[in-house]
């Protein structure tokens, strides 16, 4: 499991943090970034018909720091010639990698032929990324679905024509559209994908442990893999998967260092964005954050009542004293209602209101 390139980029160590709507923007990928073991971060994904149009918010979306190259921006669309224009746009801001979604199963995107519904035209496809690479100099990648329901399973026919229009690095989430976020990815088929082209192939889905992740390497023979929830489960996922590689016993943060990556979290989001914003970002990390933690139900549920940022700081204090002194909130009678992860569309401005109470 050695490190892979795009191109004359490498990919060291080859484990990419894979892009999420909604929370993979520029404060979460330099989190993530700082904890180590990160070989590429990819931006959310954004609408060209967006960004082409000028739309403030699909310009934040490519906003990165030097600090998180290698760096890709990944676009969504169904027009050729709209998407050239977007990722002419991502080689200006100085991306290094443009990637194209071809995976999200959002019924808004797919409905306007983007995301995964590309994968029920292969030919729309094949356009859009013939346009795209006649547009920049930048490499050029594609992350996919196996197909668009399971009765029309394409993915390695999908994969050879993206090779052949010059796709260098091809990234599997082994679920149908159908399927959307449930029941197991299929990583038979993602070996299938790399045992039919010869650019690198990295595979997503599921990778909420090392010993899961490393089952599923082993089996698969990807060159890299993806994680996304797991990251926002555990920001030292990608350290942990290095120091395994590397044959290191994987780190372990204490107590103290998970109640601070919280606190570097709000701190960062109370920095770049308004406060109403920041408390939805904070409860939707601490949804997925505080799984497995003690009394991580009861928290949660405190938090998601909290309508300031001094509520916020006082709860996690709180909560972190009482884990110290073993006197910890009581789940026995606690609904667990976490901010799930769930879809592409899985911070939209709906969700962002209930979390955030308002």
């Amino acid at each position: 499991m050695k490190p892979f390139f795009v191109r004359d980029i490498a990919i060291d160590p080859p484990l990419i943090l894979s892009p999420m709507a909604g929370v993979t923007d520029y404060v979460f990928r330099r989190l993530i970034k700082r904890r180590g073991g990160v070989g590429l971060v990819v931006s959310e994904f954004i609408s060209v018909e967006g960004l082409t149009r000028g739309n403030p918010k699909s310009k934040r979306q490519m906003r990165f720091d030097e600090e998180e190259r290698p760096f890709a921006v990944q676009i969504f669309g169904g027009r050729p010639e709209r998407m050239a224009m977007g990722a002419e746009m991502a080689e200006e801001v100085g991306a290094d990698i443009l990637d194209v979604n071809c995976g999200c199963p959002a019924p808004k995107v797919v409905k306007n032929g983007g995301g995964s519904g590309l994968l029920r035209e292969p030919d729309r496809l094949e356009e859009i990324l013939k346009a795209i690479k006649r547009a920049i100099s930048i490499p050029l990648t594609l992350k996919l679905r196996t197909g668009y329901s399971d009765s029309s399973i394409n993915v390695v026919d999908v994969a050879k024509m993206a090779e052949q229009c010059g796709v260098e690095h091809i990234q599997v989430h082994g679920r149908t559209r159908e399927q959307g976020y449930k029941g197991l990815a299929n990583w038979e088929l993602i070996r299938q994908v790399k045992e039919a082209v010869s650019i690198p192939v990295s595979g997503n889905g599921d990778i909420t442990s090392i010993e899961y992740g490393m089952e599923k390497w082993r089996e698969s023979g990807v060159n890299g893999i993806l994680i996304g929830r797991g990251a926002m489960q555990n920001p030292w996922i990608f350290r942990q998967f290095e120091d395994v590689l590397a044959g290191r016993e994987p780190y372990r943060p204490d107590l103290a260092e998970k109640k601070a990556v919280l606190l570097e979290f709000f701190e960062m989001c109370l920095g770049e964005m308004p406060e109403i914003v920041a408390l939805g970002k904070m409860k939707q990390l601490a949804g997925q954050f505080t799984k497995g933690l003690p009394g991580g139900a009861a928290f949660r549920q405190t938090l998601y009542h909290s309508h300031s940022e001094q509520e916020i700081l006082d709860n996690i204090s709180t909560y972190f004293e009482s884990i110290e002194k073993r006197n910890l909130f009581d789940d026995s009678c606690v609904k667990d209602s976490d901010l799930e992860i769930t879809s592409c569309e899985a911070f939209s401005s709906e969700t962002r209101s209930e979390a955030v109470g308002v």
